[in-house]
């Protein structure tokens, strides 16, 4: 049975505590490479389609990782106490400032649990994160979707649709933002916190942060309680297999977090690894100088190719597939680089069915999709 078929009689005497769950359509993660090959028989297959580093992760992280073999049969140290304290010295906080979580999308769904109830709202951007309006469903909320300007944030509009429901608990925004890339300045960021109420959380989705450290808004939580701020190791630190994330905040929201959160919600190997990541930020900073050589050299191909794109301050871009002919589409276009071992994401769930979000490769990865993509806008 599909998700939109299911009713409350369908699962009567099981119903959801929430209709709103009803009309929920499971996350549609990035094709994985096995199930590419198991459809098509490709086993050269370039996968650009999750936003994972494609220069996999520090060696120091290898290292950290075979040292817990041995100890797998215990359990992690629930606390965290070791990558907190990294983490804490890292950003310039106090050690109860933080909430680990298994990746930053148990941070979101442990924020929404602990503060939406059925009567509350939730905000968030056009065009940004879809798990945002799956949280709010998920908690029987309102999901208020605000109009995005040039595909990004309208900070104004935001702060208007803030006052017109007083009901609004958390104020979403992603940036940079997925899957647009695009990013908002330090001061208007500023400027929109200092507009709604204290009441109202505002959780900053910084998953790209490392590509934009200029995005960097953890000075907001100096001046302001109600910010929090969410980050990834499955970026750029390249552990998207392990799922470690972290929340910033002030002590109180953190103290509430973590009376939520699962006991052991990161495992050993994770909190390990993650410690070691953050300890080489010259990892991070070649993954950053790769990304932005490529960004570039990829900005000409499509240029080239007759192809717009927004302009991305994360290691993805959104590149739109407008072709005279009715049948060539985005989706098309998708599915004919899937048959030849490209994976990119479509968007046609984000409201974008003209566009694909690519990630950035390594050279040879970024060679293989344009010489591809050419290819194919070449035939049809």
């Amino acid at each position: 049975m599909q998700p939109d078929q299911l009713t409350a009689s369908n699962l009567s005497p099981l119903t959801p505590a929430y209709d709103s769950i009803l009309a929920l359509v499971p996350y549609q993660t990035g094709k994985p490479i096995e199930e590419l090959t198991r459809e098509y028989g490709v086993s050269d297959v370039v996968k650009l389609a999750s936003n994972e580093n494609p220069m996999g992760c520090s060696p120091r992280v290898t290292l950290a990782i075979t040292e817990q073999l041995g100890q797998l049969s215990r359990y992690p140290d629930g606390n965290g106490y070791y990558l907190k304290q990294a983490l804490a010295d890292f950003n310039d906080v106090k050690v109860e400032q933080i909430t680990l979580g298994n990746g930053s999308d148990d941070l979101l769904d442990i924020l929404a649990r602990s503060f939406v109830g059925a009567d509350d709202a939730i905000v968030y951007s056009q065009y940004a994160f879809v798990v945002y309006s799956m949280l709010a469903k998920m908690q029987g909320a309102m999901d208020v979707e605000v109009p995005a300007h040039r595909f990004g944030h309208d900070l104004k509009a935001m702060s208007q649709a803030v006052q017109d429901n007083p009901n609004t608990k958390i104020v979403f925004i992603a940036n940079p933002n997925n899957p647009t890339g695009t990013q908002l300045e330090q001061k208007e960021l500023r400027q929109f916190v200092a507009s709604v109420p204290s009441s109202v959380l505002v959780v900053l989705d910084e998953a790209y942060i490392e590509y934009s450290p200029e995005s960097n808004n953890r000075a907001l939580l100096d001046e302001f309680d109600n910010v929090i701020i969410v980050r990834t190791f499955s970026k750029a630190y390249g552990l998207a297999g392990l799922r470690v994330g972290y929340a910033l905040s002030s002590v109180a929201v953190a103290e509430l977090l973590n009376r939520i959160r699962q006991p052991f919600n990161v495992s050993r190997v994770g909190l390990a690894a993650a410690a070691a990541a953050l300890a080489d930020q010259d990892f991070i900073e070649k993954t950053r100088q790769m990304n932005d050589e490529q960004m570039r050299w990829l900005e000409k191909q499509f240029d080239t190719l007759g192809l717009g794109f927004v302009k991305s301050h994360a290691n993805f871009i959104m590149v739109e597939v407008q072709v005279e002919m009715e049948d060539i589409t985005a989706a098309s276009i998708h599915q004919a680089l899937l048959e030849q071992g490209v994976i990119v994401r479509p968007l046609g769930a984000y409201g974008l069915p003209n566009w694909l979000r690519i990630t950035v490769g390594v050279a040879e990865d970024n060679l293989r999709l344009i010489d591809t993509l050419r290819s194919i806008l070449s035939e049809d």
